[in-house]
């Protein structure tokens, strides 16, 4: 059942959704109703149907666990060069922007202004973050997303250079593990996700470590 949202900040039951993960259609982008999302495990998707805005809460949720990020043999080889600098929140429109312009050709999904706005201001207050990554000085690659209690929601990523946003993720994973983080919510798998230790948990456990419980 996909449900219609109304101006009221609320959302159904995830269990009650499609099973794709589709729950609800309509609402906007405002920072309270983006909160309450993440909080709950869903998440909107930068497509439209029949010109309403999509959320999605998949019960089987694609994770990377900070202490399990795998990093391949070459990876640790080319991160030995240091051909690569790493930041945080330096340049967080210019990845945003570098990813919408990257999927724009993609059917269905592509990140417009709206949605711009609407992550920049969540990163002004604080819930949004970005990971960069340059080379002499130019951006190069780099990953955002929303940041709940222990877990980083990932957004989206970009690679201007091969292996770009396999940097970042490694970066995100380790700033992690370093400062009490738990989960990389990486919202869909993808081969290139899965090579880096991503693995499927269910809903029930992901709500568990969202809220910081014994799992």
């Amino acid at each position: 059942m996909v449900f219609e949202l109304t101006d009221e900040l609320v959302f159904p039951d995830p269990r009650l959704g499609e099973p794709d993960g589709l729950i609800a259609v309509g609402g906007d982008y405002s920072t309270e109703r983006l909160l309450l999302a993440y909080s709950n495990g869903i998440f909107p998707w930068s497509a439209f149907r029949n010109n309403q805005k999509l959320w999605f809460c998949p019960l089987q949720r694609f994770v990377i666990f900070p202490e399990e990020i795998h990093i391949s043999h070459s990876m640790r080889n080319l991160l030995r060069k240091n051909l690569y600098e790493v930041s945080i929140n330096r340049d967080f429109e210019g990845v945003i922007r570098n990813c919408g312009e990257l999927r724009y050709n993609q059917q269905g999904a592509w990140l417009g202004e709206e949605v711009v706005e609407a992550y920049t201001r969540l990163h002004h207050e604080g819930w949004a973050a970005s990971f960069e990554v340059w080379e002499k000085g130019k951006l190069v690659g780099g990953l955002y997303g929303v940041t709940i209690g222990n877990t980083f929601i990932g957004e989206s990523m970009f690679s201007l250079v091969p292996n770009a946003s396999k940097i970042a993720l490694i970066a995100l994973a380790q700033f992690l593990a370093d400062n009490g983080g738990r989960m990389i919510d990486c919202q869909l798998e993808t081969p290139h996700l899965r090579s880096m230790g991503g693995r499927y948990i269910t809903y029930d456990e992901y709500m568990k470590i969202l809220n910081d419980e014994e799992s």
